[in-house]
């Protein structure tokens, strides 16, 4: 029996974007493709990273349209999703909203600080589980 695909609806991708807390945020820096991982949150339904400045906070000071993907793959079962979000990139200014994303933010992998909050809008949402065989 060959491995089954199956497409997944936005609720279904918002709830597994939910389990993990790393991703990949895909944006332009100079001119170019960039992608880097960055550990993120869920608030109201958009993916929320902690950044400290430099073209991630660029993109969103620019409302940019970015990328985000997720996902948790097992290679030796051939099983596993992945979550891709479209998007515009926006700073978190109001400051009812920083206390809240404040007050459930996780700890930055590397050392240094990260003053600022980044959204994405999920404009676009798509995801796909693969089921073993």
């Amino acid at each position: 029996m060959e491995p089954r695909l199956e497409v997944l609806d936005r609720a279904e991708c918002l709830a597994l974007l939910g389990t993990v807390r790393v991703g990949r945020l895909f944006f332009t820096e100079g001119a170019l493709p960039a992608v880097q991982p960055v550990n993120f949150r869920l608030y109201q339904e958009q993916v929320v990273i902690r950044v400290a400045g430099g073209a991630k906070l660029g993109a969103a000071a620019a409302h940019s349209v970015v990328a985000f993907e997720a996902d948790d793959l097992d290679p030796d079962l051939r099983a596993g999703w992945n979550v891709t979000a479209v998007g515009r990139a926006e700073r978190i200014t109001a400051v009812d909203d920083l206390v809240a994303v404040s007050g459930m933010w996780l700890r930055p992998w590397v050392d240094g600080r990260r003053a600022h909050f980044v959204r994405i809008g999920l404009e676009k949402v798509t995801g796909r589980r693969l089921h073993p065989r």
